[in-house]
C-alpha cells in the first residue's frame, strides 16, 4: 500500500516536472526565434500590422521617434486627397519649382493637376510636386503643414509632427513605426491613392505639354506579387525609410521600417517581415515586441526628440541654463566686479572692453588708426586705439 502511494506521488511530481519542462522548452522556443529575428532586423525601428485589425504583429521599437524622410509624402498625399479635388488644376510656384534635391522637373508657371501632382509625390517621390500641392490646398506651405498635423492628432497619432510636406530634415519632426504603419493603413482607404503607391511606372504631362517620365522608388512592386503599393523614403540623417502593404487571399498586412543601413537591407527587412506577417496572421501568433535599450541611448546622446520621461527633460534643461549662466558670470567676473563700484557699470563695463579690443588690434599691426577704423565701421574704437598707437612710439 505505502509503495502504491509513492509510486502515485512519483508520478504526479514527474507530471509536473515535464509539464514545466514542456512550458519552458516552449517559451525558449518562442524566445529563440523572437530573439533571431530581431537581430535579423537592423532597422532602428519596425512594425507589422494586421490591417483588418489593427493588431500589432511584431514589432521592434514601435514608439521610438525617428525622422520620417519622404514617407512624409503619404501623409500629404492624405491632405491633399481630402481637401482637393484630382482634377484642379494647379499653377506651379517659383517656391515650388525651386525645391531640391529629388525633383520631378516641374517649372514655375507649369499648370498641372492636383492628380499629377499625387503621382509625381507618390511614384517619383518628387518634393516640388509636395510643396505644390501644399500651396494648392492651403496657399502656403506653413498653413498645410498646420493641417497635416492636425489630422495626425484626429488619426490618434501620438508620437508624430511634421514641419513640412515633403519629409526633408528639419528641428522638431519626427515619427515612429507605429505611427507610420497606422497612416498607410488610413492612405489605403481611398481607392485612388492606393492605384497611385501600386504604380510601377508612369508619365504625366503640364497643361502646356510637358511629359514628365516617374519610375516608382519601390524596388518591391517588381519583384513582390503580394504587395500593393508603399512609399520609400531616404535622407542622412533618416537613413532608409519604407513603408508598405501587402495582400494574400483575404489577409493584409502593413509595414513599416524606420532608420535602416542600406537600400538593401532595407527590401530584405521588408520581405522578411511582410512573410512573418501573414505567417502570424495563419497561425494565429501571439505578436512579438522588442525594445533594444542601444538605440535609445543613442537617441540620449544624439539629443533627438524621444523623451522617456519629462522630468529627464526638465532636468537636462535646467542643467543647459545653469551651465549657461555659470560661463556668462565667469566671463564677465570682471565688469561685474567693476558694477560694484561705478554707477551706470554696464555702459563703464562696455567701454572697457572696447579698450581691450583696440588695445589688441594696436598691438598686433602698426598704423593701427585705419586698421582699427577697417575692423570696426562706425569708428568706435579709432580713438582707443590711437592713443595706444602713440604709446607704442613713444
Amino acid at each position: 500500500m505505502r509503495n502504491s502511494k509513492f509510486q502515485i506521488s512519483n508520478f504526479k511530481i514527474n507530471t509536473r516536472i515535464l509539464l514545466c519542462l514542456l512550458v519552458f522548452s516552449l517559451f525558449t522556443f518562442h524566445f529563440s526565434l523572437s530573439t533571431s529575428l530581431a537581430d535579423e532586423i537592423h532597422s532602428k525601428a519596425a512594425v507589422v500590422m494586421g490591417a483588418s485589425t489593427g493588431k500589432i504583429l511584431y514589432a521592434k521599437n514601435p514608439s521610438l521617434r525617428l525622422p520620417p524622410a519622404s514617407t512624409t509624402k503619404l501623409m500629404t498625399a492624405i491632405v491633399a486627397i481630402e481637401k482637393a479635388d484630382p482634377s484642379h488644376i494647379v499653377t506651379v510656384s517659383r517656391n515650388a519649382s525651386h525645391v531640391s534635391p529629388h525633383k520631378a522637373g516641374f517649372r514655375e508657371g507649369d499648370k498641372v493637376t492636383v492628380k499629377t501632382l499625387l503621382y509625381a509625390a507618390l511614384v517619383g517621390s518628387a518634393n516640388d510636386a509636395a510643396v505644390a500641392l501644399a500651396e494648392a490646398v492651403a496657399g502656403s506651405e506653413e498653413r498645410f503643414v498646420y493641417l497635416m498635423n492636425r489630422k495626425a492628432i484626429a488619426m490618434g497619432l501620438k508620437d508624430t509632427k511634421f514641419i513640412n510636406p515633403h519629409g526633408l530634415p528639419g528641428p522638431g519632426q519626427y515619427i515612429t513605426a507605429y505611427d507610420l504603419s497606422k497612416i498607410m493603413s488610413y492612405a489605403l482607404r481611398y481607392p485612388k491613392l492606393k492605384e497611385i503607391i501600386g504604380t510601377r511606372v508612369a508619365e504625366v504631362s503640364t497643361e502646356n505639354g510637358n511629359a514628365i517620365f516617374l519610375k516608382n522608388t519601390n524596388r518591391l512592386l517588381w519583384s513582390d506579387e503580394d504587395l500593393v503599393g508603399g512609399k520609400t523614403g531616404y535622407t542622412r540623417k533618416a537613413r532608409h525609410c519604407f513603408v508598405c502593404a501587402a495582400e494574400r487571399e483575404k489577409d493584409k498586412v502593413i509595414v513599416a521600417l524606420l532608420g535602416s543601413p542600406s537600400r538593401d537591407e532595407l527590401w530584405r527587412e521588408a520581405e522578411v517581415l511582410v512573410q512573418k506577417g501573414f505567417r502570424a496572421i495563419a497561425n494565429n501568433e501571439e505578436p512579438v515586441i522588442y525594445f533594444a535599450k542601444a538605440d535609445y541611448d543613442k537617441l540620449y546622446i544624439k539629443k533627438a526628440s524621444y523623451k522617456k520621461s519629462s522630468k529627464f527633460k526638465i532636468q537636462n534643461s535646467k542643467l543647459k541654463t545653469d551651465k549657461r549662466i555659470a560661463k556668462e558670470t565667469v566671463k564677465h567676473k570682471k565688469a561685474k566686479m567693476i558694477t560694484k563700484k561705478k554707477g551706470k557699470a554696464k555702459l563703464f563695463a562696455k567701454k572697457t572692453m572696447k579698450y581691450k579690443k583696440a588695445k589688441m588690434i594696436a598691438k598686433k599691426k602698426w598704423k593701427t588708426k585705419t586698421f582699427a577704423k577697417s575692423k570696426n565701421n562706425k569708428g568706435k574704437n579709432y580713438r582707443i586705439a590711437e592713443k595706444v598707437e602713440d604709446r607704442i612710439k613713444g
